[in-house]
């Protein structure tokens, strides 16, 4: 079996098992208004490449941790991207029609729904993390650790500042380096969350969390601009949204600044930076990050 359909099969597979527990993720004895909760579940189950929760557990297996154990953060830091999402396919963000091949979640249940479903995710991610206490006995320590981390790369300084940075930049951006900071911030902070996350769990030292820092920094700006391209030359069947959606919204790209050729070898550099930070770290089983790093380098959608 070749590396390329290991990791293929390693992602659906942890894919399936995350898509499980998220489906029994929100207590059926909560009272929720109905509408509310199908909102949630709509945009929560409508597929997608889990990549963040697979990094989670991802990491977690990298230094000999259970994923049993990192399944609860899995699932918490997949609410946040999907809160993410629903919020940017607003008329007021980015007013997308579509998202994964579905009609986004303001357009099935109306746009205050669609608000309260992301917020509603967005807070029951922090419910969902402290179960990895409850259930697996990960130490309080530990979850404050984490908790602490996603408050910050997930908020102001972090996703929610690469998308107002993102919106801001719909004005004019004028220089590569503010285009760095939007997809930094939109992209790569929660993915170095989900490594760091998964890590903690397994004990990680200080010395192999800045590793993990280096190496979902530098992938997910190569994820990134990896979309940019795609936005213009990949498969709307793949995709599952409109191609040139980028062109159209006259946004400034990788592509833009660079061209599509400088922009590939941009993606190479970065994985081989990646690829350094977590094989000089002592991490004792990189050989799944390292797969996934370049998984990712070549994706199609």
């Amino acid at each position: 079996m070749s590396a390329v359909s290991s990791i293929r099969d390693y992602i659906q597979t942890q894919a399936l098992r995350v898509e499980h527990e998220l489906e029994r993720s929100i207590p059926q004895e909560w009272s929720i208004p109905a509408a509310l909760r199908e909102s949630m579940m709509y945009s929560l189950m409508a597929g997608g490449k889990r990549l963040r929760p697979i990094l989670v557990l991802a990491s977690a297996e990298a230094l000999g941790g259970r994923a049993e154990d990192a399944m609860p953060v899995a699932l918490a830091v997949e609410m946040i991207h999907t809160y993410s999402l629903i919020h940017d396919d607003l008329p007021a963000m980015d007013n997308d029609d579509f998202r994964r091949g579905k009609p986004t979640n303001h357009k099935v249940y109306g746009e205050a729904m669609a608000i309260l479903a992301g917020d509603a995710l967005l807070t029951h991610a922090f419910y969902t993390i402290v179960q990895a206490a409850r259930k697996q006995g990960v130490s309080g320590g530990t979850i404050a650790d984490i908790v602490e981390d996603l408050a910050r790369l997930s908020g102001a300084p972090g996703m929610v500042g690469g998308q107002a940075a993102d919106m801001q930049g719909e004005q004019g951006v004028t220089k590569l380096e503010e285009l760095d900071y939007i997809h930094l911030h939109k992209t790569s902070d929660l993915i170095v969350f989900s490594l760091k996350a998964g890590a903690r769990i397994a004990g990680a030292t200080a010395e192999q969390l800045a590793a993990l820092d280096r190496f979902g920094t530098c992938i997910g700006l190569a994820f990134q601009i990896q979309d940019d391209i795609l936005d213009l030359v990949g498969d709307e069947q793949k995709l599952g949204k409109p191609v040139q959606s980028d062109v159209k919204q006259q946004k400034v790209t990788y592509p833009y600044f660079i061209g599509i050729e400088a922009s590939q070898a941009k993606i190479e550099q970065l994985t081989r930076e990646a690829r350094d930070a977590v094989t000089g770290a002592g991490i004792p089983y990189p050989e799944r990050l390292l797969q996934l790093a370049d998984y990712l380098m070549k994706r199609d959608h």
